[in-house]
């Protein structure tokens, strides 16, 4: 059952057991049935659906035509409009309905008249359903708008794959070109594939692990192609990849990090990467010793591991854990997703 379907089943169950209360709590008789026999009930009946309705209205239509558009005047005009038509047209609508025969008058609650009781019992009902579908509303306005933050993110994500990475690849195999080596073929294919994915794949809520892990070896292996073995690259991929799915772009930060900040071929460059899927758990880490880097200005943009942490609270809401351990000499980053 998709989440729309669960949603819809919740508001139909949350309907029925809000109209069952004034059938349930009814004072007197003890047959429920009766009420179709009471006009008191009745009334309290069409209260009850006049403030599911408003609910609707609130959610639906006051809130996010008025209220989130700021005009508040007309938005407090229309819900005190409703609020005296809860209130008062259920007691005109069902005598009228049964002939002007009124009902027999209640006991009066202590400490004041029924009518009176009836206005502040509806209030209350009202106001909640008042603030719960404008808070509702609300939270679901702040989803959208962390879903279009989220969105926006991963297109900047996908415009800054990455420069700086691609003008070096293009580089190099043009010195491998000239050089007329043999793994020049082979960077080319790695490098096309790695733009294959970003174009086609990267605008997918999820695409298949097997997809993901390919963008990442591509990765690495044009980079083994680029430093040689100026940089100890240790690579080591535990597990079946294939049957699951994973956001796009999630994991390839912290690796292009480790390279970004780890690579230096007159120091002692060590990069290591450890992936272990179990089950439905993947579990990466990647360490890599800090050497000395000069980066150009345009170089240091990019959603980098902070903003990557952001869609992992959106994306993976406690279904991750995250560690990060940065010192003085070296780099270390955790993580763990439970996959779909």
């Amino acid at each position: 059952m998709n989440s729309k379907a669960r949603e819809i089943i919740v508001h139909i169950i949350g309907c029925l057991a809000f109209l069952a209360l004034p059938i349930v709590f009814r004072p007197g008789s003890t047959d429920n049935f009766d009420i179709f026999n009471d006009p008191r009930s009745q009334s309290d009946l069409m209260s009850y659906v006049l403030l599911i309705v408003f609910f609707y209205l609130n959610y639906f239509v006051f809130v996010p035509t008025l209220y989130l558009n700021k005009k508040y005047i007309y938005f407090l005009v229309i819900v005190l409009l409703f609020f005296f038509i809860v209130s008062y047209l259920p007691d005109f609508i069902i005598p009228f309905i049964h002939s002007g025969q009124l009902p027999p008058p209640p006991p009066e609650p202590p400490g004041g008249r029924f009518f009176l009781f009836k206005v502040g019992k509806v209030f209350f009902l009202f106001l909640v359903s008042f603030f719960l579908s404008l808070l509702l509303r609300i939270r679901g306005r702040w989803k959208q708008a962390e879903e279009e933050k989220l969105k926006t993110q991963l297109s900047y994500l996908r415009a800054q794959i990455n420069p700086h990475f691609l003008f070096n690849t293009l580089n190099s195999i043009y010195s491998m070109a000239i050089m007329k080596s043999d793994d020049t073929p082979t960077a080319i294919v790695k490098l096309s594939e790695m733009m294959r994915y970003v174009t086609s794949e990267s605008n997918k809520d999820f695409v298949s692990l097997e997809k993901e892990m390919a963008y990442i070896f591509n990765y690495i292996d044009l980079q083994k192609i680029r430093f040689g073995k100026a940089v100890e690259i240790l690579v080591n991929v535990q597990g079946e990849t294939s049957g699951h799915t994973i956001a796009p772009l999630i994991l390839i930060p912290f690796v292009e990090n480790a390279f970004k900040h780890g690579i230096n071929a007159e120091e002692n460059s060590k990069i290591d990467i450890h992936i272990t899927i179990i089950e439905r758990n993947l579990h990466i880490m990647v360490s890599n010793h800090k050497v000395s880097v000069h980066q150009a200005e345009e170089t240091k943009s990019g959603l980098g591991i902070e903003n990557t942490r952001g869609r992992l609270q959106l994306l993976y809401p406690d279904k991750h854990t995250l560690i990060i351990h940065d010192n003085e000499n070296d780099f270390f980053v955790s993580l763990t997703l439970h996959l779909k």
